[in-house]
């Protein structure tokens, strides 16, 4: 069984609660399923479950390579010096990031974040796609940041061939 899951903003990934943080066991009855992957509380959007531990580990393990895509809004106009920086590898305090995918986007048709993200009426923002083959630690802030463009709202639209289309934060499928 594959649970696809809409994780909304200041949710943990983990079925407990924790720190004034809901967890998925507030949103997902099911048992005996557990995440393959994580997102931060402060992240939005696709979380897979799964109670198949070898779907787990293709899907969470770094050496398959699963392709993850998000939605990112940023602090500033994206340009394409910056798209280019993201698209060939961002050196990191921790190495240097494998070569992604990036494109401006017009924003997207998303649900409100609750709370709203802060917005500077006097610094524009935009939007990015964003696809990595890799997931270290808050990796998608900290390349973007390091493009000189800091992450304002950051959602996980997609995680190989699974999207979050159709599926509203805190709502789920199950896919057997």
């Amino acid at each position: 069984m594959l649970i696809l899951f809409n994780k909304p903003f200041g949710v943990l990934s983990q079925f407990t609660s924790e720190a004034g943080h809901r967890g998925l066991g507030d949103f997902i009855p099911v048992k005996g399923v557990y995440p393959a992957g994580r997102l931060d509380h402060d992240s939005e959007g696709l979380l897979l479950l799964t109670d198949d531990g070898s779907l787990q580990h293709r899907i969470s393990d770094p050496r398959h390579k699963l392709a993850k895509t998000y939605w990112v809004q940023v602090e500033g106009l994206i340009t394409d010096a910056a798209l280019l920086q993201l698209s060939g590898g961002v050196e990191l305090n921790d190495g240097k990031t494998l070569p992604a995918l990036a494109a401006a986007m017009p924003a997207p048709g998303l649900w409100p974040r609750v709370p709203p993200i802060r917005i500077r009426k006097s610094v524009p923002d935009s939007w990015l796609s964003l696809t990595l083959k890799e997931g270290r630690n808050r990796q998608v802030r900290r390349m973007t940041a390091a493009a000189g463009f800091p992450t304002l709202r950051l959602v996980r639209w997609q995680i190989g061939e699974w999207t979050l289309d159709g599926l509203q934060p805190g709502e789920y499928r199950v896919i057997r």
